[in-house]
C-alpha cells in the first residue's frame, strides 16, 4: 500500500517537472522565435536609423539629351547617436572643424541670420528671403526666448551664454552659435542627420577620418547633386530645387519630407516634385552592449526621368542670338532700354513648347550664390518674360480682327476700305501711319494685312464691336491662360468691365483702338497659342513642356502626355487660308524689312510685325518707348511649327527677325552642323 502511494507521488512529481520544463521550453521557444529581435534589441546600447537621400529623376529635352543631371559629391554629416551632447566637447570640436574648413577654403552651411562686424557689433542679416523666419524662430520662445524687440546684439549675447562661448572671441563664438542654431533649426536626431557641408574634398575628408576620435559622430558620404548640363538653357523652364520651405514642409510632412531634405523651388523642378523625388533609403546602426556595431541598408530609389518637349540646341541657339541681334541693330533700339525680351517656339500640330527662352536669364549652377544679386537686378533676370511678361501685341492682333469679320461675313475677300491716312470716328480723329504703302487707295483684307493698315481695321472694330472681336480672340486663346504647367500671367482683353477694374474709363473710341491692339496685353506663351491656331486651321490644344514619364534605368513609360483640344474656334478653314496667305505676302513683300531676312529659308513662312507704345521710367524720366513684336508659321503650305518673338524697346520688329530666321534654319536643316529635332517620342 505504501509503494502503491509511493509510486502515485513519484508520478505526479515527475508529472509536474515535466510540464514545468515544458513551460519552460514554450516561453523560451517563444522568446527566441517571436521576441528575439526584441530581445537582442535590448541587449544593444543603441540603435538608429538615418534616411539615404535619393538621387533626383533626370530632366531630358525631347531628344533624349540630359538638361539636369545628378553628380555625386562628398558632404559631411553630423549622426547623432555618435555625436558630443551640447557642451565644451561640442563646442571644441565644432570650433576645430570650422577652421579646417576655412584653412581649405570650403564652405560650410552658415545660415545664422546674424553677422558680427570688427568691432564685435552684431547686425540682423536681412537679405534673403529666410531671414524673417530665422530671425522670428531664434528670438522664439522655443529657442533663445526674447521678444520680438530684441535687437542682434541680445541674440548674440544670449546666444554665447546659452552655448558658453564666453572663452572665445565673437567672431569665432558667431560660427560655432551658427551650426548649433542650424542643428536647432532643422531638428538634429538620430533620425535626421545633420549636414555640415556640400563641398568636402578628399584631404578634408582624411584629416577628420584620422582623427575620428576626436571628431566622434562625423561621417562623409556621398550624396547625389544636381548638375546642370548646359547651365543657362531653358534655366526659367527647368527650374531650381533647393532646401524644403517652412510652407512645403508643412503641407509635405505627411508624405515622408524632413526638415533637411531638399524640395523644387520653381519651374519643372517644382512642378514635377512628385516625380522626381524619388524614394529614400535608410541606414540602420545597431551598437550592441559589446561595443560592436552593425549597419543594415535598404537602399534609395533613384526618382523618375522627365522628359521636356524643348529643345536644348534650339534653346542654346536663341540665346546665342536674341542678344546679338539685338546688339548688332542698336539703330534700331531705344538703347536706354536693356536687351530684353521673349522667344517661344511651338508645334502647331499638338502646341508642345519647343524652346521657351526669356532673356535675360540666369546661370542654375550659381543661382543659390548669385540669387541675391539677381533678385537686385534692374533687368529682372529671375522674370520669366515668356509666360509671365504681358505685352500689347501691336499690329499682329490684327490677324484676329480679319478673321472675325470673314466669319462674321461684314467682308469677304473682295471688300475695300478706303484709307486716306486718317479715320473719324466719335469726332475723333485716328491715323495710319503705313498709308505711304498704298498711297490712300482702297484697302482689301490680303492689302491691310500686308500693309498693316490701321483705317481698314479701325473700320472693322467699329462694325465688330469689342464684344464679338474678344469673343473670337479668346478661342484663339488670348486674355487667358494657356495651361502650361507653369506658372503664367493671364493676359487683358479691353472692355468696359476690365477699364472699371484699373479705375478707367471706356470710351467709344476703344472699339477702333482694340481692333489694332491697344489696351490689350498678352504674355508671349498667349501670342503662340494664337499664332499656332490661325496656323493649323482654328484648332487649339494645352500648350505644354513635359512629353513623358519614365522610369529610371528601365526608360518604362509612366506616363505619356496626350495633346488635349480645348476647342476648335468655329471658323471657316477658307477663311484662315485667306489670312495665311497674306501673312506669306507680308513676309516676302520687298517693300517690307522681312523680305531679306527670310527670301533664302528652304521653306515659306508666313508672318506678321507688330510695334506697340509702352510708358517707362528711364533715367528718371517717365518715356514713351516701343516693343517689337513678330509672329509666323512655317512651312506655309503645311505648317509645322509657329515662332514669336517680343523685343524691349525696340522701334519695330526688325531686331528680331535674325533670330526667327535662325530658328527656322536650325528646324528645317539649313543651319551648318545643326539639324531637325526628334518628332518620335523615343529616347536616343
Amino acid at each position: 500500500m505504501n509503494l502503491h502511494k509511493l509510486n502515485l507521488r513519484t508520478g505526479g512529481i515527475i508529472a509536474i517537472v515535466l510540464a514545468v520544463l515544458a513551460g519552460f521550453g514554450i516561453t523560451l521557444g517563444y522568446i527566441q522565435i517571436v521576441q528575439g529581435e526584441e530581445y537582442a534589441l535590448r541587449g544593444s546600447l543603441s540603435q538608429s536609423t538615418a534616411p539615404i537621400p535619393a538621387a533626383r529623376g533626370v530632366i531630358l529635352d525631347r531628344n533624349g539629351q540630359p538638361l539636369v543631371t545628378n553628380e555625386p559629391r562628398l558632404s559631411m554629416v553630423f549622426e547623432a547617436p555618435f555625436f558630443p551632447s551640447k557642451g565644451e566637447t561640442r563646442n571644441k570640436m565644432l570650433n576645430s572643424l570650422i577652421k579646417l574648413f576655412e584653412e581649405h577654403k570650403i564652405e560650410w552651411i552658415d545660415q545664422l541670420p546674424l553677422a558680427v562686424d570688427a568691432n564685435g557689433t552684431a547686425s540682423f542679416i536681412e537679405d534673403t528671403k529666410d531671414s524673417e523666419r530665422d530671425i522670428k524662430l531664434l528670438k522664439g520662445k522655443d529657442y533663445l526666448n526674447l521678444n520680438e524687440y530684441a535687437t542682434a546684439q541680445d541674440c548674440m549675447e544670449q546666444l554665447i551664454a546659452y552655448y558658453g562661448l564666453q572663452e572665445y572671441d565673437v567672431q569665432t563664438a558667431r560660427k560655432i552659435a551658427s551650426v548649433q542654431f542650424n542643428m536647432f533649426r532643422l531638428q538634429f536626431s538620430g533620425k535626421n542627420p545633420y549636414t555640415f557641408s556640400k563641398e568636402v574634398t578628399d584631404q578634408v575628408k582624411s584629416k577628420v577620418m584620422e582623427n575620428s576620435a576626436f571628431y566622434a559622430g562625423i561621417e562623409t558620404e556621398l550624396v547625389p547633386v544636381r548638375s546642370y548640363v548646359n547651365n543657362r538653357a531653358a534655366s526659367h523652364t527647368i527650374g531650381y530645387v533647393g532646401s524644403i520651405s517652412p510652407p512645403d514642409y508643412e503641407a509635405n510632412k505627411d508624405k515622408g519630407y524632413k526638415l533637411n531634405d531638399e524640395y523644387g523651388a520653381f519651374g519643372i523642378e517644382r512642378m514635377a516634385e512628385s516625380w522626381l523625388r524619388g524614394t529614400a533609403g535608410t541606414k540602420t546602426v545597431t551598437v550592441n552592449n559589446r561595443g560592436e556595431s552593425t549597419t543594415e541598408i535598404e537602399p534609395a530609389e533613384q526618382g523618375d526621368t522627365v522628359v521636356l518637349t524643348v529643345d536644348k540646341d534650339l534653346e542654346a541657339l536663341i540665346l546665342k542670338a536674341f542678344p546679338k541681334y539685338m546688339k548688332e541693330n542698336a539703330s534700331q533700339r531705344f538703347t536706354e532700354i536693356p536687351i530684353a525680351g521673349a522667344v517661344v517656339v511651338i508645334d502647331v500640330r499638338n502646341f508642345e513648347i519647343l524652346a521657351s527662352v526669356s532673356y535675360p536669364d540666369f546661370d542654375l549652377t550659381t543661382y543659390s550664390v548669385d540669387v541675391g544679386a539677381l533678385n537686385a537686378d534692374e533687368s529682372a533676370p529671375l522674370f520669366n518674360r515668356a509666360l509671365e511678361g504681358t505685352y500689347e501685341p501691336g499690329s499682329t492682333i490684327k490677324i484676329s480682327v480679319a478673321l472675325a469679320a470673314l466669319q462674321e461675313k461684314i467682308i469677304n475677300q473682295s471688300s475695300t476700305v478706303y484709307c486716306g491716312g486718317t479715320y473719324r470716328y466719335g469726332g475723333h480723329t485716328f491715323n495710319c501711319p503705313q498709308v505711304y504703302l498704298h498711297s490712300r487707295v482702297n484697302v482689301n483684307v490680303t492689302r491691310a494685312i500686308v500693309d498693316s493698315c490701321n483705317c481698314f481695321f479701325y473700320d472693322m472694330g467699329r462694325r465688330l464691336g469689342y464684344q464679338q472681336i474678344n469673343t473670337y480672340r479668346q478661342a484663339m486663346g488670348l486674355g487667358q491662360k494657356t495651361g502650361v504647367e507653369l506658372p503664367e500671367k493671364r493676359g487683358v482683353l479691353d472692355s468696359p468691365s476690365y477699364r472699371t477694374s484699373v479705375n478707367q474709363q471706356w470710351y467709344s473710341g476703344n472699339n477702333i483702338l482694340t481692333a489694332i491692339g491697344q489696351g490689350n496685353s498678352f504674355t508671349p506663351i498667349q501670342i503662340a497659342v494664337y499664332a499656332a491656331t490661325v496656323a493649323n486651321g482654328g484648332d487649339r490644344y494645352q500648350a505644354h513642356y513635359i512629353r513623358s514619364i519614365r522610369k529610371a534605368g528601365t526608360n518604362e513609360i509612366v506616363q505619356n502626355f496626350v495633346p488635349e483640344k480645348i476647342g476648335s474656334t468655329g471658323i471657316d478653314k477658307a477663311h484662315y487660308e485667306t489670312v495665311r496667305s497674306a501673312m506669306r505676302d507680308m513676309a516676302y513683300s520687298q517693300r517690307s524689312s522681312t523680305y531679306r531676312h527670310f527670301k533664302d529659308l528652304p521653306v515659306q513662312i508666313g508672318a506678321k510685325t507688330g510695334t506697340s507704345q509702352v510708358y517707362r521710367t528711364v533715367n528718371g524720366k517717365y518715356q514713351k518707348f516701343n516693343n517689337g513684336i513678330f509672329i509666323s508659321f512655317a512651312p506655309y503650305d503645311n505648317p509645322e511649327i509657329a515662332v514669336i518673338a517680343v523685343g524691349e524697346g525696340c522701334k519695330a520688329a526688325m531686331p528680331l527677325m535674325p533670330t526667327v530666321r535662325d530658328i527656322y534654319q536650325y528646324y528645317f536643316g539649313s543651319l551648318d552642323q545643326m539639324k531637325k529635332p526628334q518628332q518620335e517620342n523615343v529616347l536616343l
